[in-house]
């Protein structure tokens, strides 16, 4: 019987860190027209070997993006064109931050971390759907790639490096 329990236990401990062992938003639900801070969870390295740099691509309809430096780490944006304009504050805006990149700091394995932005979700996005953040997390010699974003009726527990995805739930 103890032997059944601690095979259980340890199902369950592997079962349930595979789960978590993939990049994910801290928020994974926000209101279309809001403004939405964006939590990364980094919760391993690559392959036992610490974590460098970090890149979260901006999809279409988050804008007025600013990201959070982060001590002891470099920060970059590359602005660029939206596919079209949004309206924010009564000002038209048609580009911005699609790619924030943190750099040159060391995330070893063993420890987790988050790294912060926030942004604002357009007004005219679809709530009930889901936008995804592709993320590619870089180590020494090594990276993952959590980009894969499902298709359609796919259930994105069944991808292996699957990117951070948001809810859009109506506005409020």
């Amino acid at each position: 019987m103890n032997s059944y329990l601690l095979s259980a236990g340890a199902f369950f401990v592997l079962g349930t860190s595979a789960a978590f062992a993939h990049i994910t938003l801290e928020a994974r639900e926000a209101a279309v027209g809001s403004t939405y801070k964006a939590v990364l969870r980094v919760p391993h390295g690559c392959e036992g070997k610490a974590t460098t740099a970090v890149r979260v691509q901006i999809p279409e309809g988050v804008i007025s993006v600013k990201p959070m430096p982060k001590a002891g780490w470099t920060l970059q944006v590359k602005n660029g064109r939206y596919e079209k304009s949004y309206q924010l504050h009564g000002q038209e805006v048609s580009s911005g931050v699609k790619e924030v990149n943190w750099s040159g700091g060391s995330l070893p394995d063993e420890f987790y971390d988050e790294f912060v932005f926030r942004g604002t979700l357009a007004a005219d996005l679809p709530a009930g759907q889901t936008l995804y953040f592709p993320v590619v997390q870089e180590c020494d010699s090594a990276a993952e790639r959590w980009i894969e974003i499902p298709a359609a009726g796919q259930d994105e527990d069944a991808l292996e490096y699957p990117a951070p995805g948001l809810k859009l739930s109506p506005k409020q």
